[in-house]
């Protein structure tokens, strides 16, 4: 079951900016092909964390303000927020061991 956190305008500074934890943003669309490649990748690895990093998913196309906000102009692109702040920007698929190292070197 994932535990991935459907992220919008409205909650964005809760849930991402104000979080104690880690937050990886996977910012996608309905109509992306690689967003649908990265999405089980997330949603697994949004369990093997729990406990310690949120993971939430910003569709662009219902959210432009934020994706914009951020500099989001290709998706899918991942970005791991610490403290408020985005640390790191994955753009593209990512095979999940690649992902990990970023998730570990977050949490480091």
């Amino acid at each position: 079951m994932s535990k991935t956190v459907a992220v919008d305008e409205s909650n964005f500074e809760q849930v991402v900016l104000k979080s104690k934890t880690p937050v990886l943003v996977d910012f996608w669309a309905t109509w992306c092909g690689p967003c649908k490649m990265v999405a089980p990748i997330v949603d697994e690895l949004s369990e093997e964390y729990a406990g310690k990093m949120v993971f939430g998913k910003v569709d662009v196309d219902q959210n432009p303000t934020v994706a914009g906000k951020y500099g989001v102009m290709s998706i899918p692109t991942l970005l791991i927020f610490k403290d408020g702040k985005p640390v790191n920007n994955l753009v593209g698929f990512r095979p999940k061991a690649q992902l990990k190292k970023s998730l570990d070197a977050a949490l480091a």
